[in-house]
């Protein structure tokens, strides 16, 4: 099974991350509906969209809305947020979920770089492209590798729900990878989390060669611009 398969789909993912900045990512999606003037009434696909709260989200601002992970535990906690215009499906990003069918595609929140070949980034990129009607957008949100790289923190340890976890990081062959150790109930676990170094120059060759422009990069949820020493994110607005 592959990292990602294993890892999101471990309980012990969502309790690490528990206390992700919920706020600050409504206020990203609130900051893109109004720079791009987004019509509320889009059809709107999020991919990886792990248990759905950004998809929920954008469906609670009158978005029609489809969110897809490959992790079916995610998905089965998501779907008990479903209503007529808010679904959720396990799927696998590589594939077209349905062709010409959105006219906002998502992939927030470093949900991408996660494999083995960069050809497989490739088809991702391709589904999605695929996905989106004629003149439609497509919003990718990853971390600036060169300041993750050069700020990486080589150990930490952080106490969770009495749970103590071992977190090692390392830059190695392109990939940013993450060993997180810890016991619980007397068994020890260790689960990795690997993800491609993927710089504005490898996505830029992925989204052309998807047949897509980009036509907008910002460096911050607040929109603002792009720095690829200083910036704390690599949002990219594309058009098909």
């Amino acid at each position: 099974m592959k990292w990602f398969a294993d890892w999101f789909d471990s309980s012990y993912y969502h309790i690490l991350y528990k206390k992700r900045d919920i706020k600050e990512a409504q206020h990203f999606i609130d900051n893109l509906i109004a720079y791009l003037q987004i019509k509320k009434e889009s059809r709107l696909i999020d991919i990886a969209c792990g248990r759905g709260r950004h998809a929920t989200y954008f469906n609670k601002l009158g978005f029609d809305v489809v969110g897809i992970d490959l992790s079916e535990k995610s998905i089965t906690t998501a779907k008990q947020n479903e209503n007529e215009k808010l679904q959720f499906f396990t799927h696998d990003m590589r594939n077209t979920f349905k062709a010409n069918s959105f006219n906002i595609v998502t992939n927030l929140f470093t949900s991408f770089g996660y494999f083995d070949e960069k050809e497989d980034e490739q088809k991702a990129i391709n589904a999605m492209a695929e996905n989106l009607k004629s003149n439609g957008i497509l919003i990718i949100d990853f971390m600036n590798v060169k300041k993750v790289i050069s700020n990486l923190v080589n150990s930490e340890q952080k106490k969770i729900e009495k749970i103590i976890f071992k977190i090692s990081r390392k830059f190695e062959d392109n990939y940013i990878i993450k060993d997180i150790s810890f016991s619980d109930n007397g068994k020890n676990y260790h689960f990795q989390e690997k993800v491609r170094a993927i710089t504005l120059s490898d996505f830029s060759n992925f989204i052309s060669n998807a047949g897509i422009k980009i036509i907008d990069i910002f460096g911050n949820y607040k929109l603002e611009d792009f720095n690829a020493i200083t910036s704390d994110r690599l949002i990219l607005i594309c058009k098909k």
